[in-house]
């Protein structure tokens, strides 16, 4: 199914560290355990946290699922038809990303978090929008009038922005919306800001406007500064029609390679004995933004959120030291430090689908002892 219609019928948008997977998933089942020795959970356990998220309709529909306990793979299973070499869609898991390729070009000196958003169209005298800094796009407090989820689904600026008019330049339908509130005074989560972001980056890596010059500048930062230091051989990011990563939404990837980057964060940004994305900037990252504990830089965090918000996470169990980086349909990584757990799920669940899929996984998780 093409991505309109799968978001027209059902969306409502909202390693350099080797990790020694097995060679093989054995079995039709296509699964792969091993808890024993320092895991800390037997295998019994392990297998009656895991299987009901495959097997339980009221989750949704599980495709790929790794459990890793202090860098060592404990769990992995995949769906029929899916298996370790499977690229699937990251949604929103791509602003955590995002988030990373930023923060390396902060610590170049390419970028400053706190200093107006370079972006061009903000920055004629008296435009209010000039007070927006980076800062305030990665915790989504922008202030910028993005409406993330529509009733109808497509009257929202997500929609409009990735599948109907400003799909051939995403950035640029981002950038011209007006303010709506006050930079820094209202959190409004927002798949836009991410464009905006990625835009921003292409800009500081060339001058061109050419498409290709742009999504090939990007295209080796990404590969030069990530993928390659992390061994992240698949992931594939897609760019619209302007040339711009489309950062926000659609990268894709094996659920190894996706472990491999919760890996990553669990380690303050370090990989194979190298630091290649500043600790300092993890911290960042990981910590709450001022209008919404449960909220980082364009990372979710395991605390409770503001009164009448959703919950994104489970602050109720679990460690509050847990983070996430979180997709559209129940894309999960799951990175807990205190417990040395990186958790990847991947699939396809409904709104009706998310509670019990929330605490399918904060099972999962209370397994292990910090």
């Amino acid at each position: 199914m093409n991505r309109k219609k799968m978001l027209l019928a059902s969306l409502a948008i909202c390693g350099a560290i080797w990790l020694g997977f097995p060679r093989s998933i054995s079995g039709q089942a296509r699964v792969s355990y091993m808890a024993q020795g320092t895991t800390g959970v037997s295998e019994a356990d392990l297998r009656a946290a895991v299987d009901p998220l495959f097997e339980d309709a009221v989750v949704g529909k599980t495709r790929a699922l790794i459990v890793m306990r202090n860098g060592q793979v404990i769990a992995e299973r995949y769906d029929e038809g899916f298996g370790p070499d499977s690229k699937l869609l990251s949604w929103s898991i791509a602003k955590s990303i995002t988030a990373v390729l930023v923060g390396l070009m902060v610590s170049d000196g390419r970028l400053v978090l706190d200093a107006p958003a370079p972006v061009p169209a903000w920055n004629r005298p008296g435009d209010p929008r000039g007070m927006i800094t980076l800062r305030h796009l990665l915790q989504m407090s922008s202030g910028l009038e993005h409406v993330e989820n529509g009733d109808p689904i497509y009257d929202s600026d997500t929609v409009r922005m990735l599948f109907l008019g400003g799909a051939s330049d995403m950035a640029g339908y981002a950038e011209g919306k007006p303010l709506a509130a006050q930079p820094g005074s209202k959190f409004q989560y927002s798949t836009a800001s991410s464009m905006i972001l990625s835009d921003i980056m292409t800009r500081a890596l060339t001058t061109s406007n050419d498409p290709e010059a742009r999504r090939q500048a990007m295209m080796q930062f990404l590969r030069g500064r990530l993928t390659e230091p992390l061994g992240l051989t698949s992931l594939t990011p897609e760019f619209d029609a302007h040339g711009t990563l489309i950062g926000g939404s659609f990268m894709h990837a094996t659920a190894r390679d996706y472990a491999s980057f919760g890996e990553f964060l669990r380690h303050n940004g370090e990989a194979n004995g190298r630091q290649i994305l500043s600790a300092r900037w993890v911290t960042f990252m990981r910590a709450s933004s001022p209008l919404d504990a449960g909220y980082g830089g364009h990372m979710w965090l395991n605390k409770p959120r503001p009164e009448g918000s959703a919950e994104a996470l489970f602050p109720d169990r679990g460690s509050q030291s847990l983070f996430a980086c979180l997709g559209h349909q129940g894309q999960y990584i799951l990175i807990s430090p205190e417990q040395g757990l990186t958790i990847v799920r991947l699939g396809i669940s409904g709104e009706e689908e998310q509670v019990a899929l929330r605490q399918q996984l904060a099972r999962l998780v209370e397994l292990f002892p910090a």
